[in-house]
């Protein structure tokens, strides 16, 4: 395993880390016997990065990955995050803290070596209705008893060491006030050869999916570390999605009708690319990713521990060629049609 350094901070995050999310299903609707056996091995690998939120399974990902850590007598490094709802607005800061104080509860710590946002900013001011969380105004981190004021309580009681937030796309603008404010030491954000904008201009031809506006080389401006989640792209970069093919038992299905068949013609026009490195499909998502020096750490959602052992192979792969880098520009401008 190699290591990248969080932007300006003392921390090193393993290149690939362990997504808790619910879109993989492990650590929301696996066995417990599985888990502590995908955590084990992740452990002797070298992966020391695990990534969480009370969202994920309503608090379930968090009280699994405690339990399990507890077992196997481990201590990684541990994030966690906070929605803020509508219900949260008339005190953001307050929330904030709470939030916090349960996560802890939940795994079993006393301390989240990072704690993150999970809105993503936005500007003009999106519309908050019962459980949405996506985004947050910009003014709602930034005004007195705010997302950052909330963050800085938590900071300064000594309950987490590090803060950040997620990045949703179209939002370079609210992102770069947000990074300005020095407060933030790591941003989350997807980035795949589906969509390559948090690292590069959009490609001309390539249509669809949000801009990120190149926030990777923005946030590596600032000395803030960059976390990729979905880094699968929601699952197109499967063989699975290449050949229409049921997912892993415990992961969910993302797409139907034309979506899912677009999906299907993206993962099918990469497998040479693949084929070419010597990768399968998730191996090229994870080299591509890596292949960026403003990316700290991919959080692989994984459905077992098998998967595991074939992603973190990836750090030992070359980055691609010119040759492979040119064949990806050819895709993008044919906006991956054969």
């Amino acid at each position: 395993m190699k290591y990248r350094r969080m932007g300006d901070t003392d921390v090193s995050l393993s290149e690939i880390a362990f997504g808790c999310g619910g879109n993989a299903g492990l650590m929301t609707r696996g066995e417990s016997r599985e888990q502590q056996r995908a955590i084990a091995r992740a452990h002797e690998l070298g992966v020391n990065y695990f990534d969480n939120a009370p969202d994920y399974g309503a608090g379930v990902a968090e009280t699994n990955l405690g339990r399990a850590l507890r077992a196997l007598r481990i201590r990684p490094i541990v994030n966690s995050k906070v929605e803020v709802r509508a219900e949260n607005l008339g005190d953001i800061a307050g929330h904030v803290v709470k939030s916090v104080e349960d996560s802890l509860s939940r795994l079993g710590l006393d301390t989240l070596d990072v704690v993150q946002i999970h809105n993503g900013p936005a500007d003009p001011a999106p519309k908050l209705e019962g459980k949405v969380y996506r985004q947050l105004a910009i003014e709602d981190f930034l005004r007195p008893n705010g997302a950052m004021e909330g963050l800085r309580r938590v900071l300064d009681a000594g309950k987490a060491r590090h803060a950040g937030f997620i990045c949703r796309g179209d939002d370079i603008e609210p992102v770069t006030r947000l990074l300005d404010t020095g407060m933030f030491k790591l941003i989350n954000v997807p980035y795949s050869p589906v969509n390559p904008t948090p690292g590069r201009a959009r490609p001309q031809g390539l249509r669809g999916g949000k801009d990120f506006g190149g926030v990777i080389n923005v946030a590596q401006a600032h000395g803030v570390g960059v976390a990729i989640y979905s880094p699968l792209a929601g699952g197109i970069l499967t063989e699975e999605c290449a050949n229409a093919a049921p997912p892993h038992p415990l992961a969910r299905v993302n797409a139907e009708g034309e979506k899912a068949l677009r999906h299907q013609m993206i993962a099918r026009s990469l497998r040479p690319l693949g084929a070419r490195a010597g990768l399968s499909l998730p191996q090229v998502g994870y080299r591509f990713i890596l292949d960026h020096p403003g990316v700290t750490t991919a959080l692989g959602g994984f459905s077992s521990a098998e998967q595991i052992e074939q992603l973190v192979s990836v750090t030992d792969a070359p980055g691609f060629n010119a040759d492979e880098w040119r064949a990806l520009e050819v895709m993008w401008a044919r906006d991956f049609a054969n």
